[in-house]
């Protein structure tokens, strides 16, 4: 699978690139209805809007049929990285020191392969988090999956839950007689 990566990437980089975007990283994963082909696109200034999107798509989609690099029927879809972004190289690991992350791991690391914590140093080939209080350092090579985690309530995009003062469905409705 990361043959194929590297090849779609050396193939699409020089042309999300021409159209002024950064190409963040590729997913591929195929299933009985399919396979997806995820292209995440971004312009670190200003983000990325829905025709930086569409014209990227346009451009991607016409490389892919001249030059045919995946077999069999698949979807392509062109996204922004959103605030769960994908991190995918070392440099995403360093830009985004300091930030919560998700980690999956193919191999496991002392008996796990799932961890959530603040990225705390990121050196050579490794990524160290802070697991609950525990350091926890990850071969780069190792990981399958990474996205950093949004504190949602900072970002003032947290739901108010129920019962709770402010929330609309913490007051009760009365009827007047």
């Amino acid at each position: 699978m990361a043959g194929m990566n590297d090849e779609l990437e050396q193939l699409l980089r020089p042309a999300i690139e021409d159209l002024g975007l950064e190409l963040v990283g590729i997913e591929f994963s195929s299933g009985a209805g399919g396979s997806l082909l995820r292209v995440y696109i971004d312009e670190p200034e200003q983000g990325v809007s829905i025709d930086d999107c569409e014209r990227a798509s346009r451009e991607i989609s016409a490389l892919l049929d001249v030059n045919d690099p995946v077999a069999g029927r698949y979807t392509l879809e062109v996204s922004s990285p959103g605030l769960e972004r994908p991190l995918f190289t070392m440099e995403h690991f360093r830009r985004f020191a300091g930030e919560q992350v998700k980690i999956s791991v193919s191999l496991p690391v002392d008996g796990r392969r799932r961890f959530q914590g603040r990225i705390d140093d990121v050196e050579d080939d490794r990524i160290t988090i802070d697991q609950d209080g525990t350091p926890v350092t990850i071969a780069h090579a190792n990981v399958v999956k990474a996205r950093l985690v949004p504190d949602y309530t900072a970002l003032g995009l947290a739901p108010e839950r129920p019962g709770k003062k402010g929330s609309v469905a913490a007051r009760p409705s009365r009827k007047r007689k």
